[in-house]
């Protein structure tokens, strides 16, 4: 049987947010936005372990508001991140036991995510050895100098990326090894795998599957998580 594991950073101060919460304990439907996301990795039937990784100082918060009142029964390990998304994953990474066989990351702030979703993305990673979940660009697309559109980018080639991201375990840690040594930052972590050569495998995502990092994205989710639940699902 394949050992998959997740790391699930949750370091974010959601400065775009405002206010003193920070976005993954923020409530919907009053449970916070982490406990929903944790949800869903304790449903999957493909996920053996997940790593949180949380800032230092949101320990105790974690602990009393999602991992005290909501449990997650595959919780390996909490791991203090980094201020910057790709050193929280390289450290949750370095909390992945070594027989790991495939690794899948999630934000913590995209709560809306599916069961049926996260296998998809597994499965492909396991034919292809990267895959992630993203949506084709719905708007035109334009790339610009400063506050000057330099050019417009064909829509139909255009993807946005989404997490869950999954990976061979060892491609993965090679992809980290290389950024580190060659001192590369980068906002997602199938692009570390891209720089490899290695091609990444696209899974459609959903447009639901929304990352919650302002005030709208809330109400966007709640409504959505209500529509859900009439259509009980």
């Amino acid at each position: 049987v394949m050992r998959v594991v997740a790391i699930i950073p949750a370091a974010g101060e959601g400065r775009r947010m405002g206010g003193t919460v920070e976005k993954q304990f923020l409530h919907l439907q009053g449970i916070p936005v982490l406990a929903h996301t944790l949800r869903v990795f304790d449903r999957s039937p493909e996920v053996d372990e997940v790593v949180l990784v949380v800032a230092p100082q949101q320990r105790q918060a974690l602990k009393e508001r999602v991992l005290g009142p909501y449990p997650c029964r595959k919780l390996f390990g909490v791991v203090d991140g980094d201020s910057e998304r790709q050193g929280s994953v390289a450290r949750g990474l370095e909390a992945v036991p070594g027989d790991s066989e495939l690794i899948v990351i999630h934000d913590g702030v995209r709560p809306l995510v599916s069961v049926d979703l996260l296998g998809a993305v597994l499965k492909a990673a396991n034919d292809h050895g990267a895959a992630l979940a993203a949506i084709p660009a719905g708007d035109t697309v334009k790339r610009a100098k400063g506050e000057v559109v330099a050019e417009t980018l064909a829509r139909e080639t255009i993807w946005l990326a989404q997490t869950p991201q999954a990976f061979q375990a060892s491609l993965l840690r090679l992809a980290y090894e290389k950024a580190s040594r060659d001192k590369m930052t980068v906002t997602d972590d199938a692009a570390l795998v891209e720089s490899l050569g290695v091609s990444v495998h696209l899974v459609p995502g959903s447009s639901e599957n929304i990352k919650v990092t302002t005030p709208t994205d809330l109400i966007i989710a709640e409504a959505l998580l209500a529509q859900r639940e009439v259509e009980g699902t």
